[in-house]
């Protein structure tokens, strides 16, 4: 499928803000940092998932760094054992006051199309946190949702299966795909779109 170039316009953020996100929009990967780390209040338990998006515009660096915000990630980071690190991890995201993290596609009438290997994201964004933030650069957008799952397939899924085969783990997978549709709880859920290509 080719994956024509669209532009992040009033159309789009019109069709998202009608299916209930919040919208935001930026020019730039650094503007999209700044304006996340606005959206979150001073105190709060921050989590996120795996993410080249965030890693990319700087945000994971800044919220380790952060002196203002408690960052969940830390916590199941230094535990050393594999199941009590993923414990930690489940707590600490399901009660995060924001989850923050991207998508692999947003549709032209304000779909979003998540997938993961495990799943591991696709739930706290689904349930759980009571704010949930996305960073999607202009090159996640897609005509349809058809072109959407196309995406995953074809464009996010083998950029991640080579990421993670290069830190030696065994490949990816899309074993949990998500299509959200709406947001039903009002000002749950920010889309911060940024006029820049990030992430797969």
């Amino acid at each position: 499928m080719n994956f024509d170039e669209l532009k992040i316009d009033r159309r789009l953020l019109d069709a998202l803000s009608g299916r209930g996100f919040t919208t935001i929009h930026v020019s730039t990967g650094a503007e999209a940092r700044d304006a996340v780390l606005e959206l979150l209040p001073g105190g709060s338990l921050v989590a996120h998932g795996s993410s080249a998006t965030l890693q990319q515009i700087g945000l994971v660096e800044e919220l380790q760094s952060s002196q203002n915000l408690r960052y969940g990630n830390a916590d199941w980071i230094a535990e050393s054992d594999a199941a009590r690190r993923t414990e930690i991890r489940k707590r600490i995201s399901i009660n995060a006051d924001v989850y923050l993290g991207s998508v692999q596609a947003v549709t032209r009438d304000g779909q979003v199309v998540g997938a993961d290997l495990t799943g591991s994201r696709q739930a706290f964004y689904t349930f759980g946190p009571a704010k949930v933030v996305w960073v999607v650069g202009a090159n996640k957008l897609v005509k349809d949702l058809e072109a959407a799952i196309a995406r995953v397939y074809q464009v996010a899924l083998p950029q991640e299966d080579a990421r993670v085969r290069s830190i030696g783990w065994g490949g990816s997978a899309v074993n949990k795909l998500v299509v959200y549709s709406g947001e039903p709880v009002p000002g749950r859920t920010t889309i911060v779109l940024v006029d820049e290509n990030l992430g797969y």
